[in-house]
């Protein structure tokens, strides 16, 4: 008395699965280098957004309208973007708070 799979059943269990191409044969979308310095644009824009803050302006906007569709890759350099914009504004808020009362 045999207990658990036998390799017939493994057999079988493998030829469920049918490869259709080459892994390597597939150049994807994504195998291409983010622009900026292969950064992406979000990242170098929230770098260069210390030196010039409406950059993060800038790329909020892009990120508000779905721009990352194109690259999913860029996703998180504009919401850092969107998050460093945010920040900023607040700090420019209390600051003329400060001044003006």
């Amino acid at each position: 008395m045999h207990i658990g799979p036998s390799s017939s059943d493994n057999h079988q269990e493998n030829r469920d699965y049918l490869l259709l191409s080459d892994v390597e044969d597939n150049v994807g979308i994504f195998d291409k280098p983010l622009p900026c310095f292969g950064c992406g644009l979000g990242w170098f824009s929230f770098l260069l957004g210390f030196v010039f803050p409406l950059m993060w302006y800038y790329t909020t906007i892009l990120y508000l309208g779905n721009y990352y569709h194109k690259d999913p890759r860029e996703r998180a350099g504009l919401a850092a973007n969107a998050i460093a914009a945010l920040i900023f504004t607040v700090a420019i808020l209390i600051t003329v708070a400060v001044i003006v009362f």
